[in-house]
């Protein structure tokens, strides 16, 4: 697809690239992350590094629109960001530098939903979207060298959010069952008409393998983590019209191949909305912004999941798994790792990010 003028504009007059070189006296071995953020009224991806023990960028380049789910490629010396919902932009850029090496513009018939993940064998790329003329749900399969689209799939369902491909190669959906519309962006619509679910997918056809979905029909699943013990851990956010209810629901839903899809069991102090998931060793751990905190589960080999403790940060949010299962979490003005490390001011992390090193 051509380049329409008003994006041309943008990609000539932000230069796209803006490169911040790392001090001298930065550690080698000091924690790097890859990530989304705002700053200054504008828009960034790129590489965050621990630098006079200050969480601040470090490589980092301009997109027009806010960005979503992040993805570190095979090699590990490129990363796609896929523009957040509703999205028509895709760029491939080198993490250590920031440069900008190939942008991917959506079809104007379809938006993207925020996440990317590739293929088993490197060869495609899977994207979640959503039709505008039908407001169904797509997976678009493009080529991972080119980003050109190849095919379009059913994803099962309405807003497909995030997607994972399996130990099997199988595709996994998110389909957070809530209806939008392009007139309206990110607006909600007939929430009483929602219908969430979990979806596998052949990767290598698109036809349906299962489809799970839960009892309370308004919690919207969202985001995806691999676990141990074969589990895949599911985050939610609740859209009951009751403000009460909707606070109390549970954000963490988990399925294996036995027990199916259930929701772990919570103390009712989540906000009912899960920002984000990610693995630890023994289970998994979800961020609860309006909660101001991370919950972590445990997760037994028998299938059963206990609420294990809290992890305290204002505006908790990102999460990123890292070595020896410690998971980073990202908060307003802070990172809590091991310990809690100072953010870089006026740096708002947004809703996803990696861990590179440390």
């Amino acid at each position: 697809m051509a380049t329409d003028p008003a994006r041309r504009q943008w990609l000539q007059g932000a230069g796209v690239l803006a490169l911040l070189p790392a001090a001298a006296w930065a550690r080698a071995d000091a924690p790097e992350w890859l990530a989304a953020w705002d700053s200054s009224q504008h828009h960034h991806v790129g590489r965050l590094g621990l630098v006079a023990a200050r969480v601040q960028p470090q490589a980092t380049l301009e997109v027009p629109t806010r960005a979503h789910g992040l993805l570190v490629e095979p090699h590990g010396r490129t990363a796609l960001a896929v523009a957040r919902r509703p999205g028509d932009w895709l760029v491939r850029f080198d993490i250590r530098s920031g440069r900008a090496l190939q942008w991917h513009w959506i079809d104007a018939d379809a938006q993207f939903n925020g996440h990317a993940v590739p293929s088993r064998d490197g060869r495609l790329l899977y994207t979640t979207q959503t039709d505008r003329e039908t407001g169904e749900g797509r997976i678009g399969v493009h080529d991972a060298r080119t980003l050109a689209p190849l095919h379009r799939w059913d994803s099962g369902g309405r807003d497909p959010h995030q997607l994972l491909v399996g130990a099997d190669g199988s595709l996994w959906v998110a389909n957070g069952g809530i209806d939008t519309r392009p007139e309206t962006g990110r607006r909600k619509h007939d929430l009483e008409r929602m219908d969430s679910s979990l979806v596998c997918l052949d990767a290598a056809s698109g036809q349906p393998r299962g489809q799970w979905r839960l009892d309370d029909r308004r919690l919207s699943l969202r985001h995806l983590a691999f676990g141990p013990h074969g589990h895949l851990g599911i985050a939610m956010q609740a859209e009951h019209d009751d403000p009460q209810a909707r606070a109390a629901a549970p954000v963490l839903a988990v399925w294996d191949a036995r027990r199916g899809l259930r929701v772990a069991p919570s103390d009712g102090a989540t906000g009912g909305y899960g920002g984000d998931i990610a693995a630890w060793r023994e289970g998994f751990v979800v961020s609860c912004p309006r909660r101001d905190r991370a919950v972590r589960w445990r997760l037994a080999p028998d299938g059963s999941v206990a609420q294990h403790d809290l992890l305290p940060l204002e505006g908790a949010y990102a999460l990123a798994a890292g070595r020896q299962g410690v998971v980073s979490v990202a908060g307003t003005t802070a990172v809590l790792q091991a310990a809690t490390l100072p953010l870089q001011g006026g740096l708002q992390i947004d809703n996803h990010w990696q861990q590179l090193r440390g």
